[in-house]
């Protein structure tokens, strides 16, 4: 299949497109160019050859998790104006 300006044209249209003469010419050589890379792909004898989903492993690259001392509660507190019996006093919501 070759990709020509009446084509590109269609497909401007559905996709509500406005396109200049100069941007269908580019645009049907580079899709033309797209369409002749995959047919070179499908030249390709893959018969027998298993399909791969995923062609790089992945694994999980998490650190181990590590109990580490925080800010003491009263130091935390210390300097809050909207605080009340240990805890954060926010805003009313309801």
């Amino acid at each position: 299949m070759v990709v020509d300006r009446k084509t590109v044209k269609r497909v401007a249209g559905l996709a509500r497109l406005d396109l200049t003469e100069s941007e269908l010419a580019r645009l049907s050589r580079d899709l033309d160019d797209v369409l002749s890379a995959f047919r070179t792909l499908q030249k390709i004898p893959t018969k027998g050859v298993k399909p791969t989903f995923q062609p790089v492993e992945l694994r999980n690259v998490l650190r181990d998790d590590m109990v580490e001392p925080s800010i003491p509660r009263e130091r935390l507190l210390r300097n809050l104006r909207n605080r009340e019996d240990g805890y954060i006093r926010g805003p009313r919501v309801v």
